[in-house]
């Protein structure tokens, strides 16, 4: 199990992960440290255990914020979906309206025609 060392809040940690996840988990600790990095700016010096504490409900809020965005357009994509079914019926019904409509008026061109024929 590879062994990443990471920065957060100018402290230096070593972090354990799975082979491959070396870059994943650097990136995610350059998440965290920008967190950390905004809270100083906003609240100041206040420990890294509150710091990182904070800087983890930050990134959960976001989370949860992703999470309910995607819930949103996963509803959406659905009713567009229930809507395109809709639409496609109505087409199908249209079209089977339009072809009994046509075989109406072919028959009618054709008494017409046999009529005048026999006139």
């Amino acid at each position: 199990m590879p062994l990443v060392n990471i920065m957060v809040n100018a402290r230096a940690y070593t972090i354990a992960c799975d082979e491959g996840e070396e870059d994943h988990l650097r990136e995610l600790a350059a998440h965290v440290d920008g967190k950390v990095r905004e809270l100083l700016e906003s609240v100041g010096q206040a420990g890294d255990a509150r710091l990182i504490l904070m800087a983890a409900l930050l990134v959960t809020d976001d989370y949860f914020d992703a999470v309910s965005r995607l819930e949103q357009r996963t509803k959406q994509v659905g009713e567009l979906n229930s809507a395109r079914e809709r639409m496609t019926e109505n087409l199908s019904t249209a079209e089977s309206v339009a072809i009994s409509a046509l075989e109406t008026a072919a028959t009618r061109a054709e008494d017409i025609a046999a009529r005048l024929e026999r006139a």
